[in-house]
């Protein structure tokens, strides 16, 4: 039986649909599960009738937030995929979707080209190292430029895009495209796009094919001695040879194979459907996951994709759900467990039970009575989980690779209507922490309110949405505003003692610390030079305090980062100090520090990248220079000129009102964070001003 299992692996893909928003990802995937015969009827986005956006909030702005997964079936291979969002506010769902993905379908634009989503979501997947396909949608579209996209991928992405298809006319005489492995036409005869005819590459097109295929042929016989020899042979290779040579190529990510059609006009789906099981990996393709001994860290241990292996799963996306608490989504690299069985948090070091096992179609569920090695599905029952956790055999931990989440950029404060309201706006914001690890939650020393940050403006209004009507919280909420985050730019050392009665309850405390900038990004370090003189216990103590300390800064009470704190001398008293002692004299030490050490505010600065008609570009580019904006380059792509420019955060809100007012309305843009920067010395007035109040 696992023999039977295994061998299934080889017609299992794991794939996701990836790219900048309203390139055409989600009706993309509405089309493969039409003609996968999952649906009768394509959901359309404008219409808010696609399948796979399924929450109110996706259905009203006609996007994707969430990730949502589902399971179809095309020649005899079972394909688990997962539509993600395009909006940058919510690339964390695309980060931990390629965390457990083998494959991707990157869409463009044929008319946009590749766009700043388009080239966050390719450095996620370089990151994890998954194989790709593209498909240029749109074709259909004016503007529509096949030759130019591809140009983008290699310019901008940096891979080697290959086409294996040849569009056939554009716009609105896109009717077909050239296969070049079969080297023949394909021409469709219906507006479902099911009925196709076979034909002669037209005569027209025959020196642009030639070209292709030669390229094309060249990289299949790069892959395999023998077909180099055949091909400097002057030999033909065959179609099932060029096949099985160009999917070498794509798992060794050398080439990005490229194909085009028309999503929405029901065209060039299928193939692209034949695309994802010729060349895409199974779960067999891929090497072993590679994670570390919970009990040893230095050592690695490897788990294959076998069902001999022991159980080991991660999971990655957590989702409340009315009937069953928690749905945790998780994908299994090795083994197999039965309903029932219970696992190992690793991370959390606790016990988990599976009480019911699903396998999720976007908001629709079947239950299954296993979860296998290659399973993307669904659970029910777990109260520790959170998402980057490893879930393993009680026997064989092994703890994964976790996933990356970037630090939230925008802040809203919130407090309940009523008295009433406050024990439930905490659940439900524990709740929304839990799914989404992007969005956080703290409160603020000063004031006492309550602080909610995410990704941007659209992530934190979604959220908002959520609170207030699919859980039905009443709260009040403040206008948005920059998480900003705070520095030193001197090294200081500073003593600090600590005496004092608390409950009554001597403490002493001691302490010499030294505080130093670091490198941009490279987040807080701490270290003691104090060896054993000091009890291990109060040393512990002090980097508690000191963390705690970071979280409210000296300028104006944000996050203090990219600072090395050292504990050069410590001196206690038998009997007197205490844990407790060393923390508190080590958070107000640290605070004293900070002071002394030339605290600065650091703000977000974020790549912005506008498209506007070419009469327009003297008033953008004047309007980003009033928002302290540096432009950094201008290139011209189809009817419209592109503007890049890096601009800080704050300037941005309400930017979107702005550009349509200097551009008749006409104008669009995206931004993505960059880094952080000092903030000028008067703006920095200005800003400390505005939050303390006066």
């Amino acid at each position: 039986m696992a023999e039977k299992q295994d061998s299934d692996l080889l017609n299992l893909r794991n794939i996701g649909i990836v790219a900048h928003i309203d390139a055409g990802k989600t009706t993309t995937t509405e089309r493969i599960l039409y003609y996968t015969g999952k649906v009768h009827k394509m959901g359309e986005v404008h219409e808010g009738t696609a399948v796979m956006d399924y929450m109110i909030q996706e259905q009203e702005r006609g996007i994707t937030i969430t990730s949502a997964a589902t399971t179809c079936f095309w020649k005899d291979h079972t394909i688990n995929i997962i539509d993600t969002p395009g909006h940058v506010d919510f690339t964390v769902e695309v980060e931990r979707s390629l965390r457990v993905l083998d494959g991707v379908v990157g869409v463009f634009c044929a008319v946009g080209g590749v766009e700043p989503q388009s080239e966050t979501v390719w450095r996620q997947a370089d990151h994890y190292k998954v194989p790709r396909l593209a498909f240029v949608n749109k074709m259909d579209r004016v503007g529509a430029d096949f030759k130019g996209c591809v140009a983008q991928i290699e310019k901008r992405l940096g891979h080697r895009p290959l086409p294996i298809q040849l569009p056939i006319g554009s716009e609105d005489s896109f009717a077909g495209v050239v296969d070049l492995v079969a080297n023949q036409a394909v021409l469709w005869k219906d507006d479902l796009g099911q009925e196709f005819e076979l034909a002669d590459v037209p005569a027209e097109m025959q020196g642009d094919v030639a070209q292709a295929r030669e390229a094309l042929i060249e990289v299949a016989a790069e892959q395999d001695d023998s077909l180099l020899e055949t091909y400097l042979e002057g030999g033909e290779l065959s179609q099932e040879q060029i096949w099985a040579a160009l999917r070498k190529a794509c798992l060794s990510l050398s080439v990005v194979p490229v194909l085009c059609g028309s999503a929405f006009k029901n065209k060039g789906v299928q193939s692209l459907l034949d695309a994802v099981v010729q060349l895409l990996p199974s779960p067999l393709d891929l090497p072993a996951v590679v994670g570390h001994d919970p009990s040893r860290p230095e050592k690695t241990l490897e788990r294959t994709a076998s069902s001999k292996e022991p159980f080991a799963a991660l999971a990655f996306k957590i989702v409340s759900d009315p009937y069953v608490g928690y749905l945790t989504y998780f994908r299994v690299y090795s083994g197999k467990l039965s309903l029932g069985e219970s696992v190992l948090n690793v991370a959390k070091g606790k016990k988990e039970r599976l009480s019911k096992l699903l396998r999720m179609y976007a908001n629709k569920r079947e239950e299954v009575q296993e979860a296998r090695v290659g399973d993307i599905l669904a659970a029910a029952g777990l109260r520790f989980t959170t998402t980057g956790d490893t879930l393993t055999e009680l026997k064989n931990p092994v703890l994964l690779e976790s996933l990356e989440v970037p630090e939230p950029v925008i802040r809203v404060a919130i407090e309940p209507k009523t008295t009433a309201d406050q024990a439930k706006l905490t659940e439900t914001l524990e709740k929304l922490m839990r799914e989404d690890p992007t969005f956080a939650v703290r409160t603020d020393e000063d004031s006492g309110q309550t602080i909610i940050s995410g990704m941007g403006e659209l992530h934190l209004e979604v959220m908002v949405d959520r609170l207030l009507r699919e859980f039905k919280v009443g709260a009040n909420v403040g206008k948005p505003q920059v998480a900003y985050r705070e520095t030193i730019t001197q090294a200081v050392e500073h003593q600090v003692l600590f005496e004092k009665e608390i409950g009554q309850k001597k403490h002493y405390a001691d302490l010499t610390l030294q505080v130093e900038p670091k490198e941009q990004g490279s987040g807080f370090e701490f270290a003691s030079e104090v060896g054993e003189s000091v009890p291990a216990e109060f040393v512990k103590a002090t980097e508690v305090g000191v963390k705690e300390a970071l979280e409210n800064g000296v300028v104006a009470g944000f996050l203090v980062t990219d600072v090395k704190v050292v504990l050069k001398k410590a001196a206690f008293q038998e009997g007197v100090s205490q844990d407790l002692s060393f923390k508190i004299a080590a958070s107000l030490g640290f605070r004293e520090a900070c002071l002394k050490a030339g605290p600065v505010l650091l703000e977000p600065e974020m790549n912005v990248e506008v498209v506007t008609p070419e009469e327009f570009m003297g008033d953008v580019i004047a309007d980003l220079g009033t928002r302290r904006g540096k432009v950094q380059s201008m290139e011209p792509r189809a009817q419209v000129q592109v503007v890049h420019a890096c601009v800080p955060l704050r300037e941005m809100f309400g930017y979107a009102t702005d550009l349509r007012s200097v551009s008749q309305g006409r104008a669009s843009y995206t931004m993505s964070l960059k880094d952080y920067h000092s903030v000028p010395a008067n703006v920095q007035e200005q800003i400390v001003k505005q939050i303390r109040g006066y």
